[in-house]
């Protein structure tokens, strides 16, 4: 179950830069330490509802209904275009700023579950991702996925914490130049709204 197989497999996905990688480093750069932790914990706990829909078998349902799917989908497109316009304007939440006021915690939190939970695609990748993984005793498979799920966060956590600490590192860095400031923030933009577009063209 909790094989090394499992942990590998889980530390390359975690690893790779998301949606959720990006947000946490721009807290990071732009508001600090702190607030790069409470980025990386909202992020974790916006994987739980997932992890839940493939334990449960409702994975497949939102899989199967177009119409769930595609609600979810242009929900997730709209927060992420939303995202965008936020790193652009000026006083934005993940707008790289040297004056710019730390959130507070939960704030930072709730956007970055939103950018997880108005995914639909997570559910089917948990869906796929953690079953060969299972002992393959039908009786404690839920049990199992949870468990399996619980270690999945768990990784989030650490690595995307890492992640925005070394951004908040190297803010000192940025905050000294108005360019690289501006840069930041035009290349944040534009991120979440190419991961917006990649969102809108996926399909159930």
């Amino acid at each position: 179950m909790i094989s090394a197989q499992f942990l590998l497999t889980a530390l390359v996905v975690v690893l790779a830069p998301g949606t959720g990688v990006v947000y946490t480093l721009a807290l990071g750069l732009g508001q600090g330490r702190r607030a790069a932790i409470w980025a990386a914990l909202g992020c974790t706990f916006g994987i739980v509802p997932h992890i839940a829909a493939a334990a449960l078998g409702l994975a497949a349902v939102m899989h199967s209904s177009a119409l769930i799917f595609n609600i979810v989908k242009w929900a997730g497109v709209a927060y992420l275009l939303w995202l965008a316009y936020s790193a652009l304007r000026e006083g934005g939440a993940l707008r790289v700023e040297a004056t710019h006021t730390v959130e507070n915690g939960p704030r930072i939190a709730t956007r970055g579950a939103l950018i997880n939970i108005l995914n639909p695609k997570l559910s089917i990748f948990f869906l796929a991702l953690l079953p060969p993984f299972l002992s393959g005793n039908p009786a404690s498979a839920t049990a199992e996925m949870a468990l399996l799920g619980g270690v999945f966060m768990a990784m989030t956590f650490v690595v995307f914490a890492l992640y925005g600490s070394f951004a908040a590192f190297a803010r000192k860095a940025i905050l000294g130049s108005d360019r690289a400031m501006r840069w930041m923030s035009r290349s944040f933009a534009a991120v979440f709204a190419g991961l917006g577009l990649r969102l809108a063209l996926e399909r159930a």
